[in-house]
């Protein structure tokens, strides 16, 4: 149900009382339950307080009595009011001078002065961009026809679309359900292949796959491509004090990711190929496509020249310009230019729900490190993995991490509830570089969403295809997310390693 940025933005209807209820009930009863318990031996009261309401928010999360920006809003406003209890420690509120109520409200809003969030903003704005401009389509269909004489390469075609896209497209779900399925599923009819029965693996079972899996990989390529990213980003500043870069970010996603996403297309070819190996059609179809679409616009090419200068800053540019100034220049410029208008942004839901739900969650998460429970965690992990080596800890806790995904349908829920606990299991571990762990961490947020029909927002739109049936699904997401987690683990994590 969600994903990447369908779970940020969540749409669940709500059929009648005892479905929202029942909704509703369990995150109040996790948190009134961990509430009544005492605190474990070490940990002050006012932390395993504010513990017991941050899982009541995390288990809403999953539920979603409301959407999730709603969850996060309720959440951060139960905390601000009930802060004298669970938020600080005693000692902090006899400190002289110390004013409880402007400390609460500085820390409430805390999370909407981050650069981070508002660079999610200024990328949804990018992605916005490409729908109105009809630049995402274009480029889809440019390489379908250049690529589409053969199924193996219709493959290619849609994974580097995606690739081409993802960096200024932080909801994977506007990218690879919004703009690359509906070119997707016109495809398979072109080859014989028909949802729902046997000629399904004529070509339809092929392509949907290799599009649905490129998605997850450049998720994980591109800081921008996803915006869970962007919340364990901000996680790993507050907790671990280390700021990663768009640059940063290229150097370790790169050796793992990069091979990945290019050999994808065959690996589906071999694990799961499809019967019709040639055809002429879907280039055909591609261009009659392009041809109803005209000439390039002007407002496509000005906005060709944003993203490519927007890209360029971010990644060698970044002594220059701040990430996020550089985006709200380029998204300035698109007003400026008439890519977008000003009421598109402002009708842009997707944009805002994300940006609110984003930066009160940056802000629920680091209570659990200003009331002291990531400091007693750390110690906690600490005292009862001593004599195991660092590198295994680093394994395993990467791959926890990654595996435990199965529980959640939703990336940005997996995100805010494991993130800041595997930070602090890190921390406390003697010879384990943090910001190594934060960033392996960090890298597994879009592959991981390869495991499940559930797992990321695209997920349903080709699970639902008809043109792989729910045990192939299933089966290839296991298969497919043990070759991501082994890439990420037998090339990310050792050059990380080796570079700490």
């Amino acid at each position: 149900m969600s994903q990447s940025s369908a779970a940020l933005i969540p749409s669940r209807p709500t059929t009648g009382p005892t479905f929202h209820w029942w909704r509703a009930i369990i995150p109040v009863a996790i948190t009134l339950v961990l509430a009544a318990l005492p605190p474990p031996p070490g940990l002050a009261q006012h932390a395993w307080l504010y513990f017991a309401l941050f899982a009541g928010v995390i288990a809403a999360l999953v539920t979603e009595p409301l959407p999730n920006p709603a969850v996060g809003l309720i959440g951060l406003a139960l905390a601000g009011l009930l802060s004298r209890y669970v938020l600080f420690a005693p000692a902090d509120l006899a400190k002289p001078g110390f004013k409880l109520t402007s400390q609460t409200i500085n820390w409430a809003l805390s999370g909407f002065s981050s650069t981070t969030v508002w660079l999610v903003g200024g990328a949804f704005m990018f992605a916005l961009g490409y729908q109105k401009s009809g630049l995402g389509r274009r480029i889809a269909l440019w390489l379908v026809r250049a690529l589409g004489r053969s199924t193996l390469l219709v493959g290619y075609a849609t994974t580097l679309a995606d690739a081409v896209l993802a960096p200024f497209t932080p909801s994977n779900t506007a990218r690879s359900a919004g703009i690359i399925f509906p070119i997707v599923n016109n495809l398979p009819p072109l080859y014989g292949s028909s949802p729902n029965d046997a000629s399904a693996r004529r070509f339809g079972g092929y392509i949907m796959w290799t599009t649905f899996a490129a998605g997850c990989i450049t998720s994980s390529l591109f800081m921008t491509a996803c915006a869970p990213n962007f919340l364990a980003i901000e996680f790993i500043e507050k907790i671990v004090h280390v700021r990663i870069s768009y640059l940063q970010w290229m150097q370790a996603s790169l050796p793992f990711a990069l091979p990945l996403l290019l050999a994808l297309p065959l690996l589906t070819y071999v694990l799961y190929p499809p019967e019709v190996k040639r055809s002429g059609e879907a280039s055909l179809w591609a261009r009659n496509e392009l041809r109803r679409m005209g000439r390039i616009s002007h407002r496509e090419i000005i906005l060709a020249a944003l993203v490519t200068a927007a890209i360029v800053l971010w990644v060698v540019g970044t002594n220059l310009l701040d990430a996020t100034l550089t985006a709200l220049i380029a998204v300035a410029l698109m007003l400026v230019c008439g890519v977008v208008t000003w009421d598109d942004m402002a009708k842009n839901h997707s944009a805002w729900t994300t940006l609110m739900l984003l930066a009160t969650l940056v802000t629920l998460a680091d209570g659990l490190s200003r009331a002291g429970f990531v400091k007693w965690f750390a110690e906690f992990v600490a005292a009862h993995v001593g004599g195991y080596s660092p590198t295994l800890i680093l394994v395993l806790l990467v791959a926890v991490y990654f595996l435990s995904h199965y529980l959640f349908a939703s990336l940005t829920a997996h995100t805010t509830a494991m993130m800041p606990l595997m930070l602090a299991a890190g921390m406390g571990i003697q010879g384990l570089p943090a910001p190594t762990l934060a960033m392996a961490l960090a890298l597994t947020t879009g592959i991981m969403g390869v495991i499940t029909p559930y797992a990321t927002g695209p997920g349903l739109a080709y699970y639902n295809s008809g043109y792989l049936p729910p045990a192939d699904f299933w089966r290839l997401g296991t298969i497919f997310g043990l070759i991501f987690l082994a890439a990420l683990l037998a090339i990310g994590v050792p050059l990380l390693v080796i570079g700490s």
